[in-house]
């Protein structure tokens, strides 16, 4: 079983940067793809990025693309989310979890994934 934490939240003003950390333990993430994702008030929760195990390959929502990168660095059993130029409808909880590689889902489904964190808050100021 694996446990995540992310950290890395809180208030930034709209082009800024902000970068979350999800921190894994329990075992080792490096042979897991990993997910991100975010449920503003009053919304469903919505993927935001993907990342593989190898290869380290990335596919994002549209509404972040360009702006939002995921990295890894299995070393340290971690997986980061780079937050470029945020804006105030980027504003939510954030989690990462762990991709159960179950092909009938896609990546952007919820479903798919298993073993969330608790998740952190950010808030973007205009």
């Amino acid at each position: 079983q694996v446990r995540l934490v992310e950290s890395g939240g809180g208030l930034v003003q709209a082009g800024n940067s902000l970068r979350l950390s999800c921190a894994a333990s329990g075992r080792s993430i490096s042979s897991d793809a990993m997910g991100w994702f975010r449920q503003a008030p009053g919304k469903e929760r919505e993927f935001v990025g993907h990342i593989t195990s190898s290869l380290v390959m990335t596919w994002y929502a549209d509404s972040v693309k360009g702006r939002f990168t995921i990295s890894r660095d299995n070393t340290k059993n971690t997986e980061d989310l780079q937050m470029n130029s945020p804006k105030p409808e980027d504003t939510a909880v954030y989690y990462c979890a762990v991709d159960r590689g179950q092909i009938n889902f896609a990546i952007s489904l919820a479903d798919r994934y298993d073993y969330w964190g608790q998740g952190t808050q950010v808030t973007v100021s205009s």
